[in-house]
């Protein structure tokens, strides 16, 4: 079941990648730079006219460039992969709250009562059988009915935890490259627009300094934008990564309060 796991997260990324760039590219083909033109042109004629006019940043502006639309399609691209993560996470979280080894209080599980339990456990759908909770419950009652030894089962039990842990930690590192990679791309249209501001020195230098600011503004507002999503893409990541440390520390807790407490070594 792994196997078949992977390439429908794959899939998912990738179509969530072309839908991203297809819906920003058309929002900035429509809205976004047809208004960041007519905005550039009229400060120009209102500066011509008024030598101490005072360009007013507006938003379409500060977005209009190639750099700005990479970054808000990286963001989006990152926000499916986040969204998709969230809703495995929040499945996985629904099986604690069901009592899928129901043991009473005082009961005590002998080893040879664990095949009974498993079967329980193994009669959960396919999909969710792959889940950790439930693989969890089914190691720690197939090792207890193999070793009969109950400290053995606790150790096998927080083993597969801990590897969970780090299997849900390496699959963030996508997610962590966009949120690497967009501040990167707005550093590009920074240098970007500091050489089109040096290549237009002689324009200034005459007195002509309206391309030179131009350029120096896609420099800043590259960067500018760059950050502000990198900084909340980087609080959602934080905010998963709790999640799924959270998971994974309930789904032990689940495993040594409903199960591991109740055994009894012969």
């Amino acid at each position: 079941m792994k196997k078949k796991n992977i390439p429908i997260e794959f899939v998912f990324q990738l179509f969530a990648l072309i839908i991203a760039i297809i819906i920003v590219h058309a929002f900035y083909v429509s809205v976004v730079r047809p208004n960041a033109t007519q905005i550039i042109e009229e400060q120009n004629i209102a500066a011509a006219a008024d030598p101490g006019f005072v360009r007013e940043r507006r938003i379409w502006v500060l977005i209009k460039d190639f750099e700005q639309e990479a970054c808000f399609i990286l963001g989006i691209w990152a926000l499916a992969i986040m969204g998709y993560k969230f809703v495995i996470i929040m499945g996985e979280r629904r099986l604690l709250d069901v009592d899928l080894v129901p043991v009473a209080d005082g009961m005590r599980i002998l080893p040879e009562d664990t095949r009974e339990f498993a079967r329980q456990v193994q009669a959960l759908p396919a999909d969710r059988r792959q889940l950790l909770l439930p693989r969890a419950l089914l190691n720690a009652l197939r090792r207890f009915n193999s070793t009969r030894n109950i400290q053995d089962v606790s150790a096998s039990t927080h083993t597969i935890c801990e590897s969970e842990a780090e299997r849900l930690e390496s699959e963030l590192s996508m997610i962590r490259y966009i949120s690497w990679a967009i501040p990167s791309i707005g550093f590009i249209g920074t240098v970007r627009g500091i050489g089109e501001a040096l290549a237009q020195a002689d324009k200034a230098v005459q007195g002509d300094i309206a391309g030179v600011t131009q350029s120096l503004g896609v420099a800043f507002n590259s960067t500018f934008i760059a950050l502000l999503i990198s900084i909340f893409l980087m609080f959602l990541v934080h905010q998963l990564q709790l999640l799924q440390e959270r998971l994974v520390f309930d789904s032990e807790a689940y495993c040594d309060d409903k199960l591991i407490r109740h055994m009894k070594a012969d």
